[in-house]
């Protein structure tokens, strides 16, 4: 969930919108078409200007991002160079690939902090790629691969790309140990600079990807990018759903070295029970199920031996550490169950445990936000209130001073100072947040949950101070200030969404700029901006950096339209340009 654009996004959850190579803005249509008026028609002709042709069709275009990629993707890259991001076709050295459909710049999600360079790698973790067990695909021999094998892994990757460089050793010792213990499964990889057709084929939207293949057809892999998660990851896709545990010392591996585990306690290790068990697996990813028949292995796990069954228990390592299904033993009820019970009652948030918020199904979160030394005082009452709303919320804890991933997620949602600090945020394509007022107690707690649970809540907006003074040709809208500017029933309104770090909005700005000069004399008409990264409103979402926005005068009820500068017309064809503001401006 680009290029002067970013395409639409799937969701904190994250994750993604791509990018194109070609520098369009994605056209917005209006709800409602007008007229061209006398004004429009001047505005069309002082645009048709040589000016406006300058040689901008070089530059890509720069992601926002989707609000919800950009924070998992933060997350992800912690610790990264706070420099701003580079953009390959800014620097032909870079040896960024060209291809519509995937920005040289954009990695998996888009970094609006870091760069290309990637994670700094554990030096316990595999530091050397030895490949010898990870096929090279090409369009040449792909789908003969996928024909031949049943079960192969692909990885789309950019040798340019840092994040795919830290994979790299983890992603071919997890090869080589999957052909040690025999397992049936190729890992390949392909690259996606060489095989542009390949990766747009299979819808690849950022570097790198990875897809599960069986019998050729792909799904997206779920799992952290290090080699014992891609083993254990393929393992349970190919091995038995549901693994028998007869004897204590296996079941004693199990209870010490899992994180999460699921034991059924059955009266047959086949049959309808068991066979519900499997279906409810496979609908899991990361979580191990177990059976057994073993009195003495269900004591280990808390299960009363003389309880009736099948029973089934969660088992995790933390406070709330068993949890007991008491539902109807169906697929479907059980894997509902794990669901809403295999994440902790509250989950700090790491780079390890942000696959787990954001690939949860559950979207709505409540934040805690605080410095280590106060969060004892605050992490039971959440954890206390998270225990009504299991299935149904995440709860999450950010802690303020960890300047890897506590820093930039506040910075992310406008928090400033060490204060205590508790939000509601949607996770979802809106990315709306709400902030908590008041005393943080259990009471208070439980009521911000339930209303957030309902959408009574009000969402909130950054915003910087209103300027002082505002009397350039373009004006400075911020997000307190919009409404007043931008929304004004008796002015069209032209709204560039910036970023400042952004270099395809520093190449526009004295195009801009020039613009608002050629049109100040025009009181109907205001020419603005808006930096994107400090502001937000809900009438101003960015779909990339920059986004130009239309706003005609007696419509402001109806959504803006997002402008469509298209290659061709960038590059000189002064009469499309005309024909593409025509529309823009509301004509035919």
């Amino acid at each position: 969930m680009e290029s002067w654009q970013v395409q639409p996004a799937d969701p904190f959850p994250f994750p993604l919108p791509l990018p194109t190579r070609s520098p369009t803005l994605l056209a917005g249509r209006p709800a409602m078409a007008a007229m061209p008026t006398p004004r429009s028609f001047l505005l069309l002709l002082l645009l048709a200007t040589p000016f406006l042709l300058l040689p901008l069709a070089a530059s890509a275009a720069v992601p926002t991002s989707n609000p919800d990629i950009d924070l998992e993707y933060l997350i992800k890259n912690a610790g990264l160079d706070d420099s701003t991001p580079s953009t390959p076709t800014d620097d032909p050295e870079d040896g960024a690939p060209d291809f519509p459909g995937l920005d040289a710049d954009y990695d998996e999600d888009e970094d609006l902090f870091g760069d290309d360079d990637g994670p700094e790698e554990d030096s316990s973790h595999p530091s050397a790629a030895d490949e010898a067990h990870v096929l090279l695909l090409t369009a040449a021999n792909f789908t003969a691969v996928l024909a031949a094998r049943r079960h192969v892994m692909v990885e789309f990757y950019a040798p340019w790309c840092g994040h795919c460089r830290a994979l790299a050793p983890h992603y071919a010792a997890a090869a080589s140990a999957l052909a040690e213990q025999g397992v049936d499964v190729a890992l390949a990889k392909v690259d996606a600079t060489e095989d542009h057709d390949l990766a747009q084929a299979h819808d690849v939207q950022g570097y790198p990807t990875l897809l599960f293949f069986i019998d050729g057809v792909p799904r997206d892999y779920s799992g952290e990018r290090t080699k014992d998660a891609i083993v254990a990851w393929i393992s349970k896709k190919l091995g038995p759903a549901v693994q028998n545990l007869t004897a204590v010392d296996e079941a004693e591996k199990v209870v010490t070295g899992d994180d999460v585990a699921v034991l059924a306690f059955l009266d047959h290790l086949s049959g309808a029970h068991s066979d519900e068990l499997a279906a409810a697996s496979r609908l899991e990813d990361t979580i191990s199920f177990y059976q057994t028949t073993s009195p003495d292995v269900a004591k280990l796990f808390h299960i009363d031996p003389e309880a009736k069954r099948p029973s089934i228990v969660l088992l995790k390592k933390e406070e709330e550490k068993l949890t007991v299904f008491d539902g109807e033993f169906r697929a479907s009820a059980i894997a509902e169950f794990v669901s809403a019970n295999k994440i902790p009652l509250i989950t700090t948030l790491t780079q390890e445990t942000a696959p787990a918020i954001f690939d949860n199904p559950i979207k709505k979160q409540i934040l805690l936000f605080a410095v280590a030394k106060e969060s004892s005082k605050f992490l039971p009452i959440i954890k206390e209130t998270a225990k009504s709303f299991k299935g149904k919320l995440l709860f999450v804890f950010v802690e303020r001073d960890n300047e890897e991933v506590g820093e930039p997620v506040a910075n992310y949602f406008g928090i400033t100072g060490q204060e205590t600090t508790v939000l509601a945020y949607t996770g979802n394509e809106d990315a709306k947040k709400f902030f908590f007022s008041g005393e943080i107690s259990l009471d208070t707690m439980k009521e911000f949950a339930q209303d957030f649970l309902e959408d009574k809540l009000t969402p909130s907006y950054k915003s910087d101070p209103v300027p002082e003074s505002n009397d350039e040709d373009v004006k400075v809208v911020v997000g307190k200030s919009l409404d007043q500017i931008v929304l004004d029933e008796s002015k069209d309104v032209l709204l560039e969404v910036y970023a400042p770090w952004c270099g395809h909005c520093q190449s526009l700005e004295p195009i801009y700029n020039k613009l608002a000069k050629y049109l100040r004399g025009i009181d109907s008409l205001v020419i603005a901006k808006m930096d994107g990264t400090n502001n937000e409103h809900p009438r101003a979402k960015p779909d990339g950096f920059p986004t130009i926005l239309f706003y005609p005068a007696g419509k402001k009820s109806f959504e803006p339209v997002l402008y469509d500068w298209s290659c061709p017309v960038i590059l000189g064809n002064g009469g499309r340009f005309s024909g593409q503001l025509a529309k823009l401006m509301g004509g035919a």
